[in-house]
């Protein structure tokens, strides 16, 4: 069984698609808008788009000779309660470091027994 995180976290690792997606944010773009927001040709900027469509984080809706494109509201919300999870996790086990430093005496050698005799 596939993670459902996979594909949005596979689509997001490219940093084209990232710069994809930041357009999109500003509002729908059609590819031959992005081609041109882009460095990259139109059939790679279809190609992108495929990719973040399978993995939900974009929508293709057809109107007369264009397909404009737009995020899916919400799509990235598994990757964000994941990445609290991680959060949570990390602030728990900081919390426990620093009571454990908090515990320790400020003279390092306070504890030490004294070896020269």
């Amino acid at each position: 069984m596939t993670d459902p995180l996979d594909p949005l976290l596979g689509a997001l690792a490219d940093p084209t698609r990232r710069r994809i997606l930041a357009r999109l944010a500003l509002g729908e773009a059609t590819v031959n808008d992005l081609t041109d927001a882009l460095p990259i040709s139109q059939p790679a900027v279809s190609r992108h788009l495929r990719i973040l469509t399978e993995a939900g984080l974009v929508e293709r809706s057809a109107r007369a000779q264009q397909r404009p494109a737009r995020l899916v509201p919400g799509a990235l919300k598994p990757v964000e309660d994941w990445a609290m999870s991680l959060r949570d996790t990390y602030e728990t086990r900081f919390a426990q470091l620093d009571r454990v430093l908090a515990a320790m005496p400020d003279d390092p050698d306070a504890d030490t027994p004294d070896t020269e005799t």
